[in-house]
C-alpha cells in the first residue's frame, strides 16, 4: 500500500490504525472456524450416528442422522459464503498495517513476510472451504443423496486436515496482532505515548 496514501487518512484512522473502532477481520474469523467446525462435528457425529444413538436416546435428546447431516451441510454452506468477507476484510485491515519491520514473531518471521503468509493463506483457505462445500454438495444432492450416511470419510479425513491448517493460519494472524501489534488498538495507544488503562475506561 502507498504509504503517503495512508499518512493522507490518518487523521481518519484510530489507535488501532483502522477507520472503525473493531477490526472486522479477527471477528469474521471466528464465524468462518466455528461454521467450519461445527458443520464437520455435526458430520462427524452423523456418521457415528448409530454408536451414540443410545446416548441420545439416555439424554432424551430427539435427533435423526438426517438432522445431524443438515446441520454439517449449512454450517459448510454458510462457512464458504462468510469467508469471502473474511478474505475480503482481511485484505482491507492488512492494507492499513504499519507494523515494525524490526521486529520477529516467535517463528522467527518478520512483520511482512508474517502478513504474505497469512494473507495467501487465507487466499487458500477460502479456496478450500468452498471446494469442500462443493464436495460436501455433491455428497448430499448427487451421491449419496440416497444413502444412509450422507458424508464419505475421505470427506471428513480432509476436513480434520484443513482445520489443522487453520490452527497454523490462525496462528500466524494471532501473531500479527499480539507480537506486531498490527490494529491492536492497547499497542496504537502505548506507541502514542497514551495510558490504555485511562483511555480505554
Amino acid at each position: 500500500m502507498n504509504p503517503e496514501l495512508i499518512d493522507s487518512l490518518s487523521s481518519q484512522l484510530g489507535a488501532n490504525g483502522l477507520p472503525y473502532a473493531i477490526p472486522i477481520h479477527p471477528n469474521l474469523v471466528h464465524l468462518t472456524l466455528g461454521l467450519f467446525i461445527i458443520g464437520i462435528a455435526f458430520d462427524i457425529v452423523g456418521v457415528l450416528f448409530p454408536l451414540e444413538k443410545p446416548v441420545f436416546k439416555f439424554l432424551a435428546i430427539a435427533t435423526t442422522r438426517s438432522n445431524l447431516f443438515d446441520v454439517g451441510w449449512y454450517n459448510m454452506l454458510a462457512s464458504s459464503i462468510i469467508t469471502f468477507f473474511t478474505v475480503a476484510a482481511g485484505f482491507y485491515e492488512i492494507m492499513l498495517a504499519k507494523p515494525s519491520a524490526e521486529l520477529k514473531s516467535a517463528w522467527g518471521l518478520g512483520a511482512m513476510d508474517t502478513m504474505m503468509w497469512h494473507g495467501v493463506g487465507g487466499v487458500l483457505l477460502l479456496a478450500m472451504i468452498v471446494g469442500m462445500t462443493v464436495w460436501r454438495g455433491f455428497q448430499r444432492y448427487v451421491w449419496r443423496n440416497d444413502k444412509i450416511q450422507q458424508v464419505q470419510w475421505s470427506y471428513l479425513a480432509v476436513a480434520l486436515v484443513i482445520m489443522f491448517i487453520m490452527y497454523v493460519h490462525g496462528t500466524l494472524g494471532a501473531q500479527l496482532a499480539a507480537e506486531f501489534g498490527v490494529h491492536n488498538t492497547a499497542d496504537g495507544l502505548l506507541q502514542l505515548g497514551e495510558n490504555p488503562n485511562a483511555v480505554l475506561k
